[in-house]
């Protein structure tokens, strides 16, 4: 039992560990433009414009860093801004909004399950949904569907 855990605890290879820290800093790059999409989504379905400044709002940024990503988003091709208008998504932009949304659904509904308040696997789920893998994300989904069933 002793050598299995210490087995378990082991440092990885510098291949693997370097690895992992790899898709941690890619996964911090793009929590941020995965917010600002799915957040866009949102006010867009819920029937109103995506403004610049109803954006600042729900994020608690600036209007200027908001008007700074969007410019981001566009040039990267999730976003287009319409003068007087406020912005919609491409098509690329709604698939990163509607994978987004689904793996923060996943991680809310895996922590709820776990016995986490609502609110707290809300505001938890925000930020590991990010960072969470695709294997995971199956794992946790047939977990719950394993133990509800």
């Amino acid at each position: 039992m002793r050598r299995a855990r210490e087995e378990r605890d082991a440092l990885p290879d510098a291949e693997s560990h370097s690895e992992g820290f790899r898709l941690t800093r890619e996964a911090r790059r793009g929590a941020l433009v995965e917010d600002y999409v799915e957040l866009i989504a949102d006010l867009i379905e819920d029937g109103q414009e995506a403004r610049q400044v109803d954006i600042a709002a729900r994020l608690g940024v600036s209007q200027p860093t908001v008007a700074k990503m969007l410019t981001r988003l566009a040039g990267e091709g999730y976003v287009e801004r319409r003068p007087y208008r406020g912005v919609f998504l491409t098509e690329l932009g709604r698939e990163m909004a509607l994978e987004s949304r689904k793996r923060h659904k996943t991680v809310e509904a895996f922590l709820i399950w776990l016995g986490v308040s609502p609110d707290t696997a809300r505001i938890d789920a925000e930020g590991m949904e990010h960072h969470v893998s695709g294997e995971t994300l199956e794992a946790f989904r047939k977990m719950m569907n394993r133990i509800e069933i």
